[in-house]
């Protein structure tokens, strides 16, 4: 494809960073919308595993990441009340052996920064902020993006990238059906200081029991532990990663949960918490000369640790077939050909883990344990995870359509 093209992504967040990158590194012209005055993450954690690495060092960003990230040592499981514990598979000597690089765990901001700055050194002006997104027009040929406050702006094609609440979306397709789950999320990022020894363990623990689970992991150096938990709980239905919560709410949504999980939710300084909406998968992303990508077209529930990642395997797909295609709309058209089917798995698959970690079976000790060992056998485990974490989307054929490629 000609090069000499304009290319604009609506949302500077992780996943449109990572598509401007992506482009900008083979050659095209790429100018970012975003409507904050500043780029900043919110504080939560990520985890990245060998799937998304892989697009992130294809990016020459391993360097940079290795200065901030963190590799756990293992994965565990632990039940709500008794603290019993099983171990999963090795994060680090473990994943390097079978899909070629580290699963990693990250604060969101850190990866954002370094997107952030790697976007920046090739093009110095490519982000423009205080940009809000209020209307897209087409004419066939170009698109005009229009702007609350800011003149239009008008470009060959323009990715979507504006996240859950995607305006651009919106537009488009319409808001689609979306249903709360009655689950709630809380969320926080501990100073590892303000643990004691014993819960500084550097692991990533899934505590499972019924109605709710827990999720704790390193980032930041070790220097911090992300807290995340979902609980099972109708009353709360505001959709915002921003809600402030106490800390005795949150203790209240754990009653009988061990004594570790409410040492971590005592040390949280501020708790956040939200509402889980599912949005089923879309079945087409693409509008004329306009696509969407991550959120805004999968947003997935925090079940399978596969949100950020998908973005990235979007972004990377994305680019590559803006390079090796003769022309706009066949790029388009085979980046929503390769990605439709897998991300569409994984919103499936985090949905079906819902029943795994709430499931009444996790009420009393011995149904629990007879649960735990059949769900995470090592097959079952292979079974879930296997398709995700071996994908490259850097090297996988843009013309196999399948979530699991041979």
């Amino acid at each position: 494809m000609n090069k000499d093209i304009g290319i604009a992504i609506v949302g500077g967040g992780i996943g449109g960073m990572t598509a401007a990158l992506a482009l900008l590194r083979r050659g095209f012209d790429v100018t970012v919308f975003e409507q904050a005055p500043e780029l900043m993450e919110l504080g939560a954690g990520l985890q990245i595993s060998s799937n998304g690495v892989k697009v992130l060092y294809a990016l020459g960003l391993k360097e940079e990441l290795d200065k901030v990230c963190f590799i756990p040592e293992g994965k565990e499981i632990r039940l709500w009340n008794t603290g019993d514990t099983w171990k999963l598979f090795d994060l680090g000597v473990e994943s390097v052996e079978r899909y070629g690089v580290s699963y990693i765990t990250i604060h969101r901001n850190d990866l954002h920064q370094i997107l952030i700055a790697a976007v920046r050194a090739l093009k110095s002006d490519a982000i423009k902020l205080n940009h809000k997104f209020v209307s897209v027009d087409q004419d066939g040929s170009a698109v005009t993006l229009n702007f609350d406050g800011q003149p239009p702006a008008r470009f060959d094609t323009v990715i979507g990238a504006d996240g859950v609440h995607s305006k651009m979306r919106e537009i488009l397709f319409g808001s689609g059906p979306a249903q709360f789950t009655g689950i709630a999320a809380w969320r926080g990022v501990i100073p590892m200081e303000l643990l004691p020894e014993e819960l500084r363990r550097p692991v990533g623990v899934n505590w499972v029991g019924p109605g709710g689970h827990v999720i704790h992991y390193p980032i930041r150096r070790g220097e911090l532990m992300n807290f995340t938990s979902v609980i099972e709980r109708p009353d709360l239905k505001v959709e915002s990663w921003t809600q402030l919560g106490s800390n005795e709410e949150y203790h209240n949504d754990y009653p009988g949960w061990h004594p570790e999980v409410h040492a971590y939710i005592s040390a949280i300084p501020q708790p956040f918490k939200w509402a889980l909406i599912a949005r089923p998968p879309m079945e087409r992303w693409v509008e004329g000369r306009v696509a969407l990508l991550g959120d805004s077209c999968h947003p997935s529930l925090p079940f399978l640790a596969q949100g950020a990642v998908m973005a990235l395997e979007d972004a990377c797909i994305l680019a590559r077939a803006f390079e090796d295609m003769d022309n706009l709309d066949e790029a388009l058209a085979r980046y929503q050909a390769m990605r439709i089917p897998r991300t569409t798995k994984a919103v499936q698959g985090a949905f079906g883990n819902v029943a795994r970690f709430h499931n009444p079976a996790l009420a009393e000790r011995e149904g629990a344990h007879a649960f735990i060992t059949e769900q995470w056998q090592p097959d079952k485990v292979v079974e879930r995870y296997e398709w995700l974490f071996r994908y490259d989307a850097t090297t996988v054929s843009l013309f196999d359509e399948s979530p699991v490629p041979a």
